[in-house]
């Protein structure tokens, strides 16, 4: 992903579709070149998204929320039409507690730096991309996303907790090093689950609410 460091690149007009009336329809589409946009919307995808290529001419990124957390599921809608402004947000709410929200651009395999051919993303071993983990804004955004997805905060004895749970070894130890890069201390436990994958789990407890206060996260 070292390109994206280019402007250029982000800010070039690209091909992508929506679904319209059962048919997929090539158009020009634009990516908004905002880093911090696409810094959140990265770890989002990171955290419960998953790429698809139903029609085999467009890319899909679905984002599976849960709806006990309406606020948010509004906020990543929000999100990802400032980030592909000319194309459809698509929203399917299942019978159970989830919610799937799409949208279709072929750009997306290159911001996500994963693909969409190749399996689940702990298959994959996906990591953050390079450039995210260079500037500390970025990396607030992004962990903003991860742990809003993937993350929870909870009490503990009183004390406020953060936890990141995910089967991805390159992801885990980037979230690891990123919230270190911060000025924390997280540690970071790793479960062998009976299916053979190892299971992630970070826990940040001391300046939990310092942290939270510094990345602006919520979940809610």
């Amino acid at each position: 992903m070292a390109n994206m460091h280019d402007s250029k690149s982000c800010a070039a007009r690209l091909v992508g579709s929506t679904p319209t009336s059962g048919t997929i329809q090539m158009s020009s589409k634009t990516l908004n070149p905002d880093k911090k946009l696409q810094a959140y919307i990265i770890g989002i995808a990171l955290g419960d998204g998953n790429l698809s290529n139903p029609n085999k001419r467009a890319v899909r990124l679905r984002i599976s929320c849960d709806t006990h957390y309406p606020i948010l599921i509004k906020h990543i809608i929000k999100s990802l039409k400032l980030l592909l402004p000319n194309n459809k947000i698509g929203i399917i709410r299942r019978k159970s507690s989830c919610t799937d929200i799409s949208v279709y651009s072929n750009f997306l395999p290159k911001l996500l730096d994963w693909k969409w051919y190749a399996g689940p993303k702990d298959k994959q071993n996906v990591q953050v991309p390079t450039w995210i983990k260079t500037k500390s804004k970025f990396i607030k955004e992004c962990l903003r996303g991860l742990l809003q997805t993937d993350g929870c905060i909870y009490k503990d004895r009183g004390y406020t907790m953060i936890s990141f749970v995910n089967t991805s070894t390159n992801l885990a130890y980037d979230v690891f090093k990123m919230i270190n890069t911060l000025g924390y201390r997280p540690n970071m436990q790793k479960f062998k689950q009976e299916n053979g994958k190892i299971k992630y789990t970070i826990r940040l407890s001391r300046n939990a609410l310092k942290f939270i206060k510094e990345i602006n996260l919520w979940k809610k």
